[in-house]
């Protein structure tokens, strides 16, 4: 199968995205591009510290400026700009690398209770990259379709030592007739909002799962930094400000 890039946004894709939560999409990176990102993270695994899982790669730019070299990317921004206008700002990335045999479950959550109030509004848009094949068998991600439109979910907890997070939406706040698993080939990539449940299953298959999430924010969100439990930086990468001058940017490093 050839390899071709995509980075034209319908406008019917923009409406599917904004009625359903979600929307899977082409290959962004060229394949060399691609190769050379997955080179690069499997030496961060291989480098990761003991008890440490590839699923708990969170902000790994923060330590390797080389990613902004995906993060920043001009087909990136340019596609991001469909969703959520011009002025762009990266929120956050993590690398989740489920083992082959042995990786995690991801529980039923939205992003938006873990991020809390430190962003008002919340509205992010989270790119899912798949740096490996994303399949069923090796626990691709899925998304309840619509699930946006309804914030107040319910939480229970849930067993740590299986699952990446501690708590998931209560069964009972789940329409698992909208299930929908987002199957993706290697360098293809799939989009969700911040209110969107979406899950993904153990990987019991023989083929490790790796996808990077990179997740930006239009300029007029505001970061409340100052109440987050951790130091966190934020990059203006594209356009102005539109906070009048509330949030703090880091400059983007060299990579």
């Amino acid at each position: 199968m050839s390899w071709e890039t995509q980075t034209t946004v319908s406008e019917e894709q923009v409406q599917f995205y904004k009625e359903n939560g979600y929307i899977t999409f082409g290959r962004i990176f060229t394949e060399p591009e691609l190769d050379e990102l997955r080179d690069y993270v499997d030496v961060m695994i291989e480098n990761l510290p003991e008890g440490r899982r590839p699923e708990q790669m969170d902000v790994p730019h923060f330590e390797h400026p080389y990613l902004f070299k995906y993060l920043t990317h001009p087909n990136v921004l340019k596609v991001i700009e469909r969703f959520i206008g011009p002025d762009i700002v990266l929120w956050s990335s993590h690398f989740i690398s489920k083992r082959e045999k042995d990786g995690m479950e991801v529980p039923w959550h939205q992003d938006g209770v873990y991020w809390g109030k430190m962003l008002e509004p919340m509205h992010v848009i989270t790119m899912w990259l798949a740096v490996d094949e994303s399949k069923i068998e090796n626990g691709c991600m899925r998304v309840i379709s619509g699930s946006h439109n309804l914030r107040d979910r319910r939480y229970e907890k849930v067993d740590r030592d299986n699952n990446l997070f501690g708590s998931e939406v209560v069964e009972a706040d789940l329409d698992g007739t909208k299930a929908v698993n987002l199957e993706l080939e290697v360098g293809e990539c799939h989009f969700h909002d911040a209110w969107t449940i979406h899950n993904s299953s153990p990987n019991a298959s023989q083929k490790r799962r790796c996808g990077y999430t990179m997740r930006y924010m239009p300029a007029n969100v505001q970061f409340h930094g100052a109440n987050w439990r951790r130091t966190h930086n934020i990059y203006l990468v594209q356009g102005v400000d539109r906070t009048d001058g509330y949030n703090t940017y880091e400059s983007v490093p060299e990579f």
